[in-house]
């Protein structure tokens, strides 16, 4: 296995691929770098000397630079370099992209729900929506009363638990308690038997609609609009309190907007004109329950891979992910993109620093236009608040070697592969061409996963290198680990481990079409993840504007 690694020509550090001790003589290009002091794997040191101003270049682009010196073989931290970036401007001359070989894949299938509208869904659930949170409790009363009835409860197995510990403090036994160790769970997928054709009921509770304003009232509803159009959907129960600004009547227009012979079964109780609480949830029961009866009917038939969608996500991430996960999953997109599939890279704080390359990569000049507006727009409102790009990495992100917001970005930005740009969306726009869109989304893991299903995702490829639980409630979410160390670590949450990568035993390439066999299996329901295992139903609106 090597210990380090020099991801691009042009960089002038390189990355430690294990811990390497102080006075550890690396050979480079005929050179020898003696280290100044330990380097803990996934962190950086410099070639040369670096003085204050000097550039830090990762991935071939500029990721910081040096604000004290920096001796050759010395770490470089938080300390000796700030996060800087190359500036942007309107697309450069014409990109030529080389597609990987997919004729191993040209016929294959797979098996998903056909939409009316001739989308091809991965799962096939009904929804359950408050229109606003004060419908929170009564979407929680429905939930209680669907869910176990119908067997798509999540395991008992911690209740249990409790159970045994109630006995135990009743019966006085206090030092049990102490010691007491639960059996090892295990988790199943729970298949419904009631309804075999339907993979669950989900439940989109959230803290808007109200109190904000009507921009963000109006995104609420344009998100909640693509997950009932989804592929993965239906159709949806909707609860309003009636006097929101996210109001059912903006749904039905983002909806008709979306498909405009829209026709999917939309059942929708006002509370304020209802009789009561009590009758309004008794119909909206009775009703879902006689919607599940037709749902059940639609039944998984043979799809190309070109009407998968999939979701190009990371949270975690460690200063692995930009080499063995994100590449992965970039050349998994291409693969799918070269198949007539599409993919969508979100997190545009995550892209800082690299914007230039995937403006050049855009198809036409309009959306490499739209991509440097709202990329823009979106650093000016980050500064308005007194914040800005740089602040994006997390603590996790910088002890594990994600010093800058552009060395995280680089990295970041390896989730698109290499395939040209064909369409660029703002928050909620809902995906209309083949190939990658990039959609523009705040950092945040479950706000971006969050949005990308919204515009249309319906497998999600999720990297991680610290260990991240996110899930959705209508679309798998695989979450792969970038080190084969944290799979070992947090197996009940790691679908796939890309470790090998790092270790030299499987290509980048290779890895990708792994993935892309898994994708198959988990878009034709043979297998769930661990996050739909889990019951792992992260959903979070972005809400961009300010509370009134």
């Amino acid at each position: 296995m090597n210990t380090y690694l020099q991801i691009h020509p042009k960089d002038n550090v390189l990355v430690a691929l294990q811990d390497l001790p102080a006075g550890q003589q690396i050979q480079f290009n005929g050179s020898t770098v003696q280290l100044k002091q330990n380097v803990p794997a996934k962190h950086k040191f410099p070639l040369k000397d670096l003085q204050p101003g000097d550039s830090v270049v990762m991935y071939g682009v500029l990721v910081g630079k040096a604000v004290s010196p920096i001796q050759e073989g010395e770490p470089i931290t938080v300390n000796n370099v700030h996060h800087d970036a190359n500036a942007f401007h309107e697309k450069d001359g014409n990109y030529q992209w080389h597609q990987p070989d997919v004729s191993h894949w040209k016929n294959r299938t797979f098996n998903g729900f056909h939409r009316k509208d001739g989308q091809v869904g991965t799962r096939n659930y009904w929804l359950v929506i408050p229109m606003v949170f004060c419908e929170n409790r009564n979407v929680g009363v429905i939930k209680t009363a669907f869910e176990k009835g119908l067997g798509f409860a999540p395991t008992e197995v911690y209740n249990e638990q409790v159970n045994d510990l109630v006995r135990l403090y009743k019966s006085g036994n206090l030092d049990a308690i102490k010691n007491y160790e639960p059996e090892t769970i295990t988790h199943s997928s729970n298949r419904n038997p009631v309804f075999q054709n339907i993979d669950g009921i989900k439940f989109l509770i959230h803290e808007g609609g109200c109190g904000g304003t009507r921009q963000d009232s109006d995104a609420l509803c344009a998100l909640l609009a693509g997950y009932i159009h989804h592929p993965n959907v239906a159709g949806a129960t909707i609860l309003s309190l009636g006097c929101q600004h996210a109001q059912v009547s903006i749904l039905q227009a983002a909806l008709k907007k979306l498909d405009p012979e829209f026709d999917k079964p939309l059942l929708v109780y006002e509370q304020q004109t209802s009789d009561s609480e009590f009758r309004m949830l008794s119909n909206a029961i009775k009703d879902t329950f006689l919607a599940l009866v037709e749902a059940n009917k639609v039944e998984r038939k043979p799809a190309p891979l070109s009407k998968v969608v999939i979701g190009l996500e990371c949270g975690g991430s460690d200063g692995f992910s930009g080499i063995s996960a994100n590449p992965a999953i970039g050349h998994t997109s291409d693969m799918l993109i070269a198949l007539g599939g599409t993919s969508i890279l979100s997190e545009f704080p995550e892209l800082c620093g690299v914007e230039q390359e995937l403006i050049n990569r855009c198809e036409k000049e309009e959306t490499a236009d739209k991509f440097i507006s709202i990329m823009r727009a979106y650093a000016n409102s980050a500064e308005a608040v007194g914040s800005g790009f740089d602040m994006n990495p997390s603590p996790g992100n910088i002890k594990d070697g994600l010093i800058t917001d552009a060395i995280k970005s680089a990295g970041a930005a390896k989730k698109g592969g290499n395939s040209p740009v064909t369409d660029v969306l703002d928050y909620t726009e809902y995906v209309k061409r083949p190939g990658l869109n990039l959609l523009c989304t705040p950092g945040n893991d479950v706000e971006s996963t969050s949005a990308e299903v919204g515009s249309g995702a319906s497998v999600v490829l999720f990297t991680t290198g610290l260990g991240t639980p996110t899930g959705n409630p209508i679309a798998p979410v695989v979450k792969l680990a970038t080190n084969s160390r944290l799979a070992k670590r947090m197996p009940d949450i790691i679908d796939i481990d890309t470790g090998s990568i790092i270790s030299g035993a499987k290509s980048i390439e290779a890895m990708g079409e792994d993935i892309l066999e898994y994708v198959v299996k988990v878009a034709s329901g043979e297998v769930f993840t661990k996050a739909e295992i889990l019951h792992q139903d992260d959903f979070i609106p972005w809400k961009r504007g300010v509370s009134l």
